[in-house]
C-alpha cells in the first residue's frame, strides 16, 4: 500500500511522458518512453513498486517550486549543516525551441545536486520497478553507474557516487560542501543496446539548462491571456502542454492510472489517454493560453482517429490511445496493492467500449472553435464532420452511458442531448465550410427537436432546475453547460433556478461542487474542481461577477504548492482524489478565469438582477456560504502559498 498525499507529487514532462515527485525528493511514479507505457516507477501504487529518492540524512525543512516558466521542479532541503537543492526534469530536447517543444525529447531523468551553503549528507536510494513492480531486476555496476537488467529494456543510471546494490536496490551516502555539484541521469534503451556513457555533471548542468530554455521559449511564445490570475493560467497552460503527447498532439487526461475517486474505493480508472468530451473545453483553454499550434495539432488527431469509424458506419467512440489506438481495453494487476488499499489497479479503460452522445457535439464544438471563418476544409476532413453532424441528427432519441461514463443502464441524459444540439448549432454555423448548405434545413428541423425534448422532458419543476435526465429527479452539476455553450442565454430564469439549486444542493462543506447524488454514487465520493469551476463560470456568464471570484477561488485554494489540481477534493479532509495532475481541472480553471474577466468588463443588463427572483436568491445563498462555518471548510481551504488573489477577488 502506498498512503502519501496524492497532492504531495510535482509533474515533471517531456512533452512524451511524465514523472511524479514527492516533496520528499523520491520520484515515486514515471512512465517511458510514453505516458501509456508500464511505469519503471510506481510507489505511488504499491510501496514495493519502485522509486528513487534523493534527500538529506537527518531532518530538514523543504521548500519547492518549478523554475520560473518552465516544468522543472527545484526541492531545497534546509538541514542543521547546511542547504542542498535538487533539480528534477525530463529532457527536452537538445536547445529545443518552444515551437518544437517535446519533438526530440530523448526519454531521460534528470537530477541535479547541489549544495548552495554549509554542508550536507545525502541518501540516494534507487529501487527500479519496471512493468509495474512486476520484475525486480538485476542490478549490475558499469562504467559510470548502474545498469538494471530484466524485461525488454535496460534501464542505465549514470551516477557520479558509488551505489551499494542489494539485491534490485542500490543505496549510496555522499557529502556536499558549498558549491559542490553532482548530476544523475536515467535513460531505458533495449535489452541489447550498448554500455552507458558516463553523464558527468557538466553534460546533466547543460541539458538541464537546454530543458530550462525550452520550457521557456514555449512560455515566452504563450502570453496571450491578461487579467486575473493571470500567472495561474499561464501554469495551467503549461501543465496542458505537460500532458500533451508531442508527436501526435494528443493530451492525456492525467498522468497516471488507478487513483481513486474515494479512499479505499474501486472506481479505479486509467486516465492516460485522450477523451473526444475534453476536446472542444480543452480548445477553448489552449485558445485562452495562446497555443494556436497546440490547438490546431490536437484538433488534428483526434479528426484522424476517429474518422474512420464513421465512414464505416460505426459510433463515434469515446476516448483514443496517445497513437490513435482505438482498443484500450482494461487488464487488472493485482499484484499491486493500490493507493491506500484502493483495488483494483487497472490498466487500459473500457469506457472505450460506452456509447456517449455528446461526444459528436464536442466534436463539431472543437471543428468550430480550430477552423476560422472562411477556412478551406479537405474534402475528408468536410466528410467526417458532415456525417459527424448527420450522426448526431440520427442518434439523439437514443439513450446512452453519459459523460460520467456511468457503467450501468443507458438513459436519456440531458448533458447527451445538450451536446447533440451543439453539434447541430455548430454544423449550420460552419455549412459554408463544409459544403453542406443542402443539410442545412435537416439539422435546423433536429436541432428545434432537441431543443424542445431539453426544454419539456429536462425541466424538472420540482426541483426547479434542469434534471439529470429526462423524467429524473436527480440534479447533476453538467446542466451547467446550458448557458456555458449557448443553449441558453444567461439570464433566462430557468438558468438562473438551475445555477441556484445546484449551487445549493450540490456544493460540499467546504464549497466545492459534486457531480450529481444518486444511488451509484457513494456518499464519500469527492468533489469535483471541474464542476466547483463549471459553477464559477456560469455565475460569471450570469452577471453575478462577485459569488463567481468566490467559487473560483475557493476552487483554487485546492491546488497543491506547485500549482497543480487534482480531479476531486475529499469532503472530510480536502485531501486530493482521482489520477493526477487532472488536465480537466486546469481547463476548466483557465476557461472560467476567462469568462470571470470578461464579465468583468461588462456592465450588467440594467434591472436585471431585480427582475428575477432568482438573482436575489443567489445572492442570499452566498452571502450565506461566505460566512459559513470556517471550522467546516478550514481544512479544505488551506491555499498554498503557490497560489495568488488577483486584485479585487
Amino acid at each position: 500500500m502506498s498512503a502519501r498525499p496524492i497532492g504531495d507529487h510535482a509533474l515533471l514532462s517531456d512533452c512524451r511522458s511524465a514523472a511524479l515527485v514527492t516533496s520528499e525528493g523520491s520520484v515515486d511514479w514515471l512512465c517511458l518512453p510514453r505516458f501509456d507505457s508500464p511505469a519503471i516507477f510506481a510507489r505511488l501504487l504499491d510501496e514495493d513498486a519502485g522509486h528513487w529518492s534523493i534527500r538529506t540524512v537527518g531532518p530538514a525543512d523543504v521548500s519547492r517550486s518549478y523554475v520560473e516558466d518552465t516544468l522543472v521542479l527545484e526541492t531545497t532541503f534546509r538541514a542543521t549543516g547546511g542547504t542542498a537543492v535538487v533539480r528534477d526534469a525530463l529532457a527536452l530536447g537538445r536547445r529545443e525551441r518552444g515551437h518544437a517543444l517535446g519533438e526530440a525529447s530523448p526519454g531521460i531523468l534528470l537530477r541535479q545536486v547541489t549544495c548552495t551553503e554549509g554542508q550536507v549528507s545525502l541518501d540516494i536510494v534507487y529501487a527500479p520497478r519496471p512493468e509495474f513492480g512486476l520484475i525486480h531486476p538485476l542490478l549490475s555496476p558499469v562504467r559510470g553507474g548502474l545498469a538494471a537488467y530484466g524485461g525488454a529494456h535496460v534501464l542505465r543510471l549514470s551516477s557520479p557516487v558509488e551505489l551499494t546494490v542489494s539485491g534490485s536496490t542500490a543505496n549510496g551516502r555522499f557529502n556536499l560542501r558549498a558549491s559542490d555539484r553532482l548530476g544523475f541521469a536515467l535513460h531505458v534503451g533495449p535489452a541489447w543496446g550498448s554500455e552507458p556513457v558516463r553523464w558527468r555533471a557538466g553534460r546533466v548542468r547543460r541539458r538541464l539548462n537546454d530543458t530550462i530554455e525550452g520550457w521557456r521559449s514555449w512560455s515566452r511564445q504563450h502570453r496571450g491571456y491578461v487579467g486575473p490570475w493571470q500567472d495561474e493560467v499561464a501554469h495551467s497552460g503549461r501543465v496542458l502542454r505537460g500532458l500533451t503527447f508531442a508527436p501526435t498532439g494528443a493530451i492525456v487526461a492525467a498522468a497516471t492510472t488507478s487513483l481513486p475517486e474515494r479512499p479505499g474505493g474501486t472506481r479505479n480508472w486509467d486516465y492516460r489517454y485522450t477523451w473526444v468530451r475534453d476536446a472542444s473545453f480543452t480548445l477553448q483553454a489552449l485558445g485562452t493560453a495562446a497555443c494556436e499550434k497546440e490547438k490546431d495539432k490536437f484538433f488534428g488527431f483526434l479528426a484522424r482517429a476517429a474518422a474512420t469509424q464513421l465512414h464505416r458506419g460505426m459510433d463515434l467512440q469515446i476516448m483514443y490511445g496517445i497513437g490513435g489506438e482505438h482498443d484500450l481495453s482494461e487488464r487488472l494487476l493485482p499484484h499491486l496493492a493500490g493507493w491506500r488499499d484502493s483495488t483494483p489497479v487497472r490498466t487500459g479503460n473500457d469506457a472505450w467500449r460506452q456509447r456517449q452522445l455528446d461526444v459528436y457535439g464536442e466534436l463539431l464544438d472543437a471543428a468550430h472553435e480550430t477552423l476560422p471563418p472562411g477556412e478551406h476544409l479537405d474534402p475528408p476532413t468536410r466528410a467526417f464532420l458532415v456525417e459527424a453532424a448527420d450522426t448526431a441528427a440520427r442518434r439523439w432519441t437514443e439513450p446512452d452511458q453519459g459523460i460520467w461514463e456511468r457503467r450501468g443502464p443507458s438513459r436519456h441524459f440531458l448533458h447527451s442531448k445538450l451536446m447533440c444540439w451543439v453539434a447541430l448549432d455548430r454544423a449550420i454555423a460552419m455549412a459554408p465550410a463544409l459544403q453542406a448548405d443542402e443539410r442545412v434545413p435537416h439539422w435546423r428541423h433536429e436541432r428545434d427537436n432537441i431543443r424542445q425534448a431539453v426544454e419539456e422532458r429536462g425541466w424538472n419543476a420540482g426541483l426547479g432546475a434542469f434534471a439529470q435526465a429526462f423524467g429524473s429527479d436527480e440534479l447533476d452539476a453538467s446542466a451547467l453547460m446550458l448557458p456555458i455553450v449557448g443553449f441558453l442565454p444567461p439570464h433566462d430564469p430557468r438558468v438562473l433556478s438551475t445555477v441556484l439549486a445546484i449551487a445549493s444542493h450540490l456544493t460540499d462543506r467546504n464549497g466545492l461542487v459534486r457531480r450529481y447524488l444518486g444511488d451509484e454514487i457513494e456518499e464519500a465520493e469527492g468533489a469535483f474542481l471541474l464542476c466547483t469551476f463549471w459553477l464559477a463560470h456560469a455565475l460569471a456568464l450570469t452577471g453575478h461577477v462577485v459569488q463567481a471570484r468566490q467559487v473560483f477561488q475557493t476552487a483554487l485554494a485546492h491546488a497543491n504548492d506547485v500549482g497543480l489540481l487534482a480531479e476531486e477534493t475529499d469532503p472530510a479532509t480536502g485531501e486530493a482524489l482521482g489520477n493526477f495532475p487532472q488536465a480537466f481541472s486546469h481547463i476548466g480553471l483557465i476557461n472560467a478565469a476567462r469568462a470571470i474577466r470578461d464579465a468583468g468588463q461588462q456592465p450588467a443588463p440594467q434591472g436585471t438582477e431585480h427582475r428575477s427572483p432568482y438573482s436575489s436568491r443567489l445572492h442570499w445563498f452566498f452571502a450565506a456560504w461566505k460566512h459559513s462555518s470556517m471550522a467546516q471548510r478550514e481544512p479544505a481551504t488551506r491555499a498554498s502559498s503557490a497560489i495568488s488573489t488577483p486584485a479585487g477577488a
